[in-house]
């Protein structure tokens, strides 16, 4: 005769709970792998090769823009002097704007040298013992902004104090910490503003094309902002090595990536997921301007952040969507 069968009894502590479907893995967005495609193309260096060539192509057609513009010259002079002259004159003006043009990069190009300068220096001062070469850079970053009426009582209270810090890393502290910190809020202001912008672009335009090019622009702008507030002024030539130089730190530092704890932490746990898929795109795409920013800042600033923290993409975003909504 069959034994009769017990029940079983199992041990509730020795099952794993069943996943949610919170904890599940994201979806990949297509605009998400398309921004790290193009910040790492733009961050990727160019070889002497390609370097090459289009330095002939735009050198070619440089010669044949010229010539046309002879040419067209001296036919108005056989016809008509006085349209040749008219003709003549107008070359000059478009020849005087290129030249203006080409000086104004110049000089954007020599500021950007100089805040690479600056910036080694302090790193070179800050780890140094030498007390002199501490007030000498110090000085330098006073010359850079003597015309900022928004450091001036920043300048006055580093003239106050440099006389009581004898360690050189103290100095360089204290200067970064005054100097600093105005400048870091008018960038992380300008950082929010284009995040807000995009977010909102993102959200509200149905147009995938239309805010792809606000990200865009929106970016570029930030970036040349930024510069701006940290004292160098960038022309167009300026703006792109700026941003690739922004992608390449972008890139090195593994910025570039974006994930769902990111987004969790901003917003609660599938908080994103609950509300419409533009919005979270917007998300997406404000967080990843917000990273693009904080990468500007560090690219941008004279000094590296030692003393003050660095802020950091999640409360930049956070700020910016607070104030999206009041």
């Amino acid at each position: 005769m069959d034994k009769p069968r017990k029940p079983v009894v199992l041990d509730a502590s020795a099952l794993s709970p069943a996943p949610s479907p919170q904890e599940a893995p994201p979806v990949p967005e297509p605009e998400t792998a398309a921004m790290q495609r193009a910040t790492q193309a733009v961050a990727k260096p160019r070889s002497w090769l390609s370097t090459l060539f289009w330095g002939a192509v735009l050198a070619l057609l440089g010669m044949a823009v010229s010539l046309a513009a002879w040419d067209l010259v001296n036919t108005l002079m056989a016809r008509n002097i006085w349209l040749g002259r008219a003709a003549l004159g107008l070359t000059g003006i478009v020849v005087f704007v290129l030249v203006v043009i080409a000086l104004r990069e110049a000089i954007g190009f020599a500021r950007l040298r100089r805040l690479d300068a600056l910036r080694a220096a302090a790193v070179a001062a800050r780890n140094g013992s030498d007390r002199g070469i501490a007030l000498k850079t110090i000085g330098n970053f006073e010359r850079l902004y003597q015309g900022r009426p928004e450091l001036r009582w920043a300048r006055t209270a580093i003239k106050e104090q440099q006389n009581d810090i004898l360690d050189p890393d103290a100095l360089m502290d204290m200067a970064e910490q005054n100097l600093m910190t105005p400048l870091d809020a008018l960038a992380r202001r300008e950082v929010e503003l284009a995040a807000r912008r995009v977010a909102a672009a993102t959200a509200l335009v149905p147009l995938a094309l239309v805010d792809v090019l606000v990200a865009l622009s929106s970016n570029i702008s930030m970036i040349r902002r930024i510069a701006d507030i940290y004292g160098g002024r960038a022309g167009f030539l300026g703006s792109w090595r700026l941003l690739k130089g922004v992608a390449g730190h972008l890139v090195a530092t593994g910025a570039v990536a974006i994930g769902d704890d990111m987004i969790g932490s901003m917003l609660g746990g599938g908080a994103v997921s609950k509300i419409s898929r533009r919005f979270g795109e917007g998300v997406i795409n404000g967080t990843l301007t917000a990273r693009i920013g904080v990468a500007a800042m560090e690219t941008c600033r004279p000094m590296p952040f030692t003393a003050l923290k660095r802020p950091s993409a999640s409360s930049i975003v956070k700020s910016a969507l607070v104030r999206l909504f009041k």
